[in-house]
């Protein structure tokens, strides 16, 4: 589960004081705008206030990351600067101060709290560690291309991770012009993704971009997420008015495009409001994703309350109501062999963290245990060798 500020949160909208801290309501209408500077995120500046000893200190948000700097969107422009020494390391859409180093020049003092955050577990397989692939964001829109089959499973996997990251789901149809079966797509993404709104596009052809943006506050940040060659960075363009990504073909054989888009990178709309590209994403390991599990599946958890035993593991038990509703042809087999997949994928991450504490925890009894171990003989040492300076082998006086 995820847990981020709010602004429901009474600590989130106050003004309150912070020790050492100065709130400044200079700051309020000192961000930049273009990249989604609002009321909301000024108050969070104020409630947190400008860093110790940076009293000149301005809002700023990531825009990118690159290999040895942060690209910064303040309000006077883009700044390149160092990553910060200390505290969070950022992540593209983070709000940031900034204001300057020990050395006077302008640099990232300090990375707010998220109200928001999208992550997976990192791709490769023996990894338990979170990745974050963007802050801040009001919306994620998974992108699903019509000229390809539709992967239930992917879908399914991506709008778990949409739910858990506090922003509000939304499924993008993308080349809708490109394939006849255009509308069975997107009834079966309907029925999928109940509870979740979906726009059917075409870049190419203008169609449905007015409703995207209808979807998009003003100030808003919204982020595409979906399989490389699925058409994220023509709908960029699209959206954007002007030709802001590289789009490239895709393979007639699998679908499959080349990653025209590198790195995660906000981009500004019109009307205040801010998309964030992202690069093809191939797999997306689930990272502590219970609250998007109860939103993805909530059907499921009503199954399980009507089970007759509390403790049912909805195998064999008698008065199973998941066993009932496959019996019955009210479940999918494929959405409960799905579900099933996820949790076990989660309960292995969550069993890969234990095990990750465990370690750690004996490495560090293990250092305790040799430091006093260590300790312990020096002292013994240092009395036998006092002993002996005292006193010479038969009793006399060494001499020194």
């Amino acid at each position: 589960m995820n847990t981020y500020a709010s602004s429901s949160d009474p600590s989130f909208t106050s003004t309150k004081q912070v020790p050492a801290r100065q709130s400044h309501a200079t700051h309020q209408s000192n961000g930049p705008v273009e990249y989604g500077f609002t009321d909301k995120v000024a108050e969070l500046f104020c409630a947190h206030g400008s860093p110790e000893n940076q009293e000149a200190a301005t809002p700023g948000r990531v825009v990118r990351l690159d290999r040895n700097r942060v690209l910064v969107a303040s309000a006077e422009g883009l700044l390149h600067l160092p990553y910060p020494k200390h505290g969070l390391v950022p992540a593209t859409g983070d709000w940031v101060w900034l204001g300057h180093n020990n050395a006077g020049e302008p640099a990232v003092v300090e990375v707010l709290p998220r109200y928001s955050a999208l992550s997976r577990k990192r791709a490769f397989e023996a990894s338990s560690e979170e990745q974050i692939l963007g802050s801040n964001i009001d919306i994620v829109a998974v992108v699903v291309p019509v000229d390809r089959p539709l992967t239930h499973n992917r879908l399914e996997r991506t709008l778990v991770a949409a739910w858990d990251s506090g922003a509000t789901p939304l499924v993008v149809i993308t080349k809708a012009d490109l394939a006849h079966l255009a509308d069975d797509v997107v009834g079966e993404v309907i029925l999928q993704a109940a509870g979740v709104d979906v726009v059917t596009t075409s870049a190419e052809q203008g169609d449905g971009l007015d409703e995207l943006m209808q979807r998009i506050p003003e100030g808003a940040t919204l982020v595409l997420l979906g399989p490389s060659g699925a058409g994220k960075s023509t709908l960029i363009n699209a959206l954007a008015g002007r030709e802001l990504q590289q789009t490239g073909e895709v393979r007639a054989g699998d679908g499959k495009g080349k990653h025209t888009t590198t790195s995660r990178e906000l981009v500004p709309l019109a009307g205040g409001s801010v998309l964030m590209d992202t690069p093809g994403v191939r797999g997306f390991g689930l990272f502590d994703a219970d609250e998007g599990m109860d939103e993805m599946f909530g059907d499921l958890e009503e199954l399980f309350s009507r089970c007759r035993f509390t403790d049912c593991v909805h195998q064999a038990e008698p008065g199973c109501a998941v066993q009932e509703a496959l019996a019955e042809e009210t479940l999918d087999p494929r959405r409960w062999a799905s579900y099933l997949k996820l949790q076990r994928e989660l309960a292995a991450l969550a069993r890969k963290h234990d095990a990750a504490a465990r370690r750690a925890y004996q490495r560090e009894w293990h250092q305790r245990v040799m430091s006093a171990d260590r300790g312990q003989r020096a002292a013994e040492r240092y009395k036998h060798d006092q002993a002996e300076e005292r006193t010479g082998k038969g009793g006399k006086r060494r001499k020194r």
